[in-house]
């Protein structure tokens, strides 16, 4: 995919995942997270849960981290009024220095793998600190062709067994879950549709076109069975 053309679409956006500010006061609450606390924002995307992270804790120290320059760019200047307890910068999600209290990673731990993601965060928590991430998830029995086909490219995901199963895979015990469903989905696909169709209105380039196609298939497959596509936000800590 065209990174010029991807960021045309993404730029300015307010999210690159779903979630909401809701899904953050969850597990910081069963995390236990409080006072100054170091924190890290793990592929933070344009900062929305580093914003909201920085807001529940008002005394915690956040480290906001991702690939993206321009990710690291919205981050900063969207919690620039926090002043020096937030930082972000490009860095990678396999080297994280810590100690932090409570690792935050928002749908982005299958880069790694969710085993593989703790056991190489494992290093940089404190002797009481937790991670929190959210992981694609099955929900129901038999899955319908819509839910098939939004997920194939993502072979690896399993129904809530299969992810906790990795969480003691990891050495981890799991504090608590949390479905990450319905409004945090359409809180994230809400603006994409407002830039696609601003952008349908300018000049489409073949890559942009290629970038927008591909956001609209992918917005149709969840806008066709909202009740089924989820993410699962857990709060683990090692054993």
């Amino acid at each position: 995919m065209d990174s010029e053309a991807f960021f045309t679409l993404h730029k300015d956006l307010p999210r690159e995942g779903p979630g909401e500010a809701a899904d953050v006061a969850w597990a910081i609450r069963v995390a236990g997270t409080h006072g100054e606390a170091r924190v890290c924002d793990v592929a933070c995307g344009p900062g929305a849960d580093t914003e909201t992270l920085a807001e529940i804790l008002p005394d915690a120290w956040i480290d906001a981290i991702d690939r993206q320059p321009g990710f690291v760019r919205a981050t900063a200047d969207r919690c620039a009024r926090f002043g020096p307890r937030v930082k972000a910068w490009d860095g990678d999600m396999q080297e994280l220095a810590g100690p932090y209290d409570l690792i935050w990673c928002a749908g982005a731990v299958y880069f790694l793998g969710v085993t593989e993601a703790l056991q190489c965060w494992r290093p940089a928590l404190t002797r009481t600190g937790c991670v929190a991430f959210s992981e694609p998830v099955l929900i129901g029995r038999d899955q319908p062709r819509e839910v098939v086909e939004f997920w194939e490219e993502y072979p690896a995901i399993t129904d809530e067994a299969g992810i906790l199963a990795r969480v003691t895979a990891a050495g981890y015990r799991c504090l608590g879950t949390r479905l990450v469903l319905g409004a945090p989905w359409a809180a994230y696909y809400g603006p994409q549709k407002e830039r696609i169709e601003t952008l349908r209105q300018g000049n489409v380039t073949d890559s942009l076109g290629e970038v927008l196609d591909a956001a609209e298939a992918e917005i149709a497959g969840w806008e066709a069975v909202p009740e089924r596509i989820a993410y699962l936000l857990l709060v683990v800590a090692p054993e």
